[in-house]
């Protein structure tokens, strides 16, 4: 056929443009001196089109790429499709639709929160991300293919969370919705996203109950010594950490980010650096014997006292939540256990008010934060906590000795 292309023209052809080889194939060359191969056929056009040229790229041209003899074979048998009544390039499209591998939702949300961690708020967040969309939570679709999850596959996980963790519940199927979207961005899903909430899930599942902004679940404080019993039978990390936040009255963030450089355990004190408190100013903390006992158990394997399993960095944001799901107490919060704290201190003991809020380290009144700042009512709250201590390991039936007056000093 006259004008055909040869392999030397093919090789050293450098001028952009299109150079027909015969038959519907072409090599184009971009100006900046890409090569690839292109079936240009005419064909019914697309619902709301008038158009009816299409092209097809057959692959790249060159050394590495695909050689004249294969691109023609691909031309033959675009031609053939064609005379058949064919689109070739539907049939291509669905070709390698068929021969791609759909990844799983556990290893495709994996790679989706590992792409996009610059996005996230904090550790935190892609720790809560991690939580949420593995094995905890999605063990039901995580082996799944992206294209194999449905509206019951998502019900699986939702329902029986829904009603007792709805905030979990509600950040999760958006997670899930979030993931599917990707999916089918990516070609592994066609049709309608079946973590949907409007028009969909919501449809079939109840109205979640509004958690009042603030709240969080906590511990009855006549339950607390029961709890702490059950706790102490753990023997994970976790367990001694979410201890050792109750026995402090203290933060998760300020528990878990701990480094021993805080501790003087000879003073019996934790000395917790403004920049990692929440009202920006540093805060003493005196350390009952139970609390010294748990600090003196750990091994110093680095900055943290308690270290995650990445190098340098301390136990996951989710390390206790994840503690209190496995002993089943998905009813309360670790943040709770200071309003049980709280609680407790106002109904069973007659210590000040402000001992109390300093314990706490909140905010509280210009001039009792300049009392604060003077002296922070140490020797108060060392006795505080040690009632607090004491009230944590009363065992079951024990009389507590509930303090009626004001302690001194």
């Amino acid at each position: 056929m006259a004008g055909k292309l040869n392999a030397r023209k093919v090789e050293t052809l450098i001028e952009p443009g299109r150079y027909s080889d015969g038959g519907n194939l072409y090599l184009s060359i971009t100006p900046n001196g890409g090569k690839r191969w292109v079936f240009a056929y005419r064909g019914a056009p697309k619902p709301g089109s008038k158009n009816n040229r299409y092209e097809m790229g057959l692959g790249s041209a060159g050394p590495t790429g695909v050689s004249l003899k294969d691109a023609r074979d691909k031309a033959a048998e675009a031609r053939r499709l064609l005379s058949e009544g064919k689109d070739p390039l539907t049939a291509k499209r669905q070709t390698e639709k068929a021969e791609r591998t759909i990844p799983t939702f556990g290893a495709f949300a994996d790679e989706y929160i590992a792409t996009h961690k610059a996005k996230f708020r904090n550790d935190k967040h892609i720790a809560q991300w991690e939580t949420t969309l593995g094995d905890d939570y999605c063990r039901a679709i995580r082996p799944k293919s992206l294209n194999e999850i449905d509206t019951e596959a998502v019900l699986a996980v939702l329902q029986p969370i829904w009603t007792k963790t709805p905030e979990t519940a509600s950040r999760l199927r958006g997670r899930i919705e979030n993931i599917l979207d990707a999916a089918r961005a990516k070609g592994y899903r066609d049709g309608s996203n079946p973590a949907t909430w409007r028009g969909h899930l919501k449809t079939l599942l109840p109205a979640r109950q509004k958690l009042t902004r603030g709240h969080h679940a906590a511990l009855p404080y006549d339950n607390l010594p029961a709890f702490m019993a059950a706790l102490r039978a753990r023997q994970s990390l976790a367990a001694q950490a979410l201890e050792l936040c109750i026995l402090t009255a203290t933060r998760t963030s300020e528990v878990l980010a701990a480094e021993w450089t805080e501790f003087d355990l000879d003073k019996k004190v934790w000395t917790i650096p403004a920049q990692r408190m929440k009202a920006g100013h540093a805060h003493r903390i005196p350390l009952t014997e139970r609390a010294l006992d748990i600090l003196k158990s750990l091994p110093r394997v680095g900055p943290h006292v308690f270290p995650g399993n990445a190098k340098g960095k301390p136990l996951s944001s989710m390390a206790m939540s994840m503690q209190l799901r496995r002993m089943k107490r998905e009813d309360i919060t670790v943040h709770g256990f200071r309003s049980t704290f709280r609680d407790w201190a106002s109904e069973q003991t007659s210590f000040p008010h402000e001992t109390c809020e300093h314990a706490l380290a909140h905010r509280i009144s210009d001039k009792a934060e300049a009392a604060y700042r003077r002296g922070d009512q140490f020797e108060k709250r060392r006795k505080l906590m040690e009632a607090w201590a004491a009230w944590c390991d009363a065992k079951a039936g024990d009389n507590v000795v509930r303090l009626t007056s004001s302690p001194k000093g």
